[in-house]
């Protein structure tokens, strides 16, 4: 058995695993810089990437113990943006309630947009 192809394969997985482990941290930083942080600069924003790519790993724990406290912070709001947004959508697409319906058929027909008889049938079509 090879001993040296055997630690050469672990280097090269210990090298992907950080490779992998750094992409991770970058991707979560440049999300929190860019999609949740909406106080900080854009001149701010420009440093912090400059230096991501400077000094990629320096930076990048140096970011987390400066702010990486807010960052669930950060993450907790968006997601709850995200859920308003999409409850508000959902009640939008979700379509009227029967007693709506009526009320804007009442109103047509006050108005002399539909007869009596249009009134009815909307009416019964929102009731069913």
């Amino acid at each position: 058995m090879d001993w040296g192809s055997s630690w050469d394969f672990l280097w090269h997985f210990l090298i992907i695993f950080a490779w992998i482990a750094y992409l991770l941290v970058l991707f979560q930083i440049l999300l929190d810089l860019f999609w949740r942080d909406r106080q900080t600069s854009g001149w701010v924003k420009a440093i912090w990437v400059f230096f991501l790519i400077l000094f990629p790993w320096l930076t990048a724990l140096i970011y987390l113990i400066a702010r990486g406290r807010g960052m669930p912070e950060r993450e907790r709001e968006a997601a709850a943006v995200a859920k308003k947004e999409t409850d508000t959508y959902i009640r939008e697409v979700a379509g009227r309630s029967p007693s709506q319906e009526i009320a804007d058929a009442k109103a047509l027909l006050e108005d002399g947009a539909i007869t009596q008889a249009e009134f009815e049938t909307l009416k019964a079509k929102s009731l069913s």
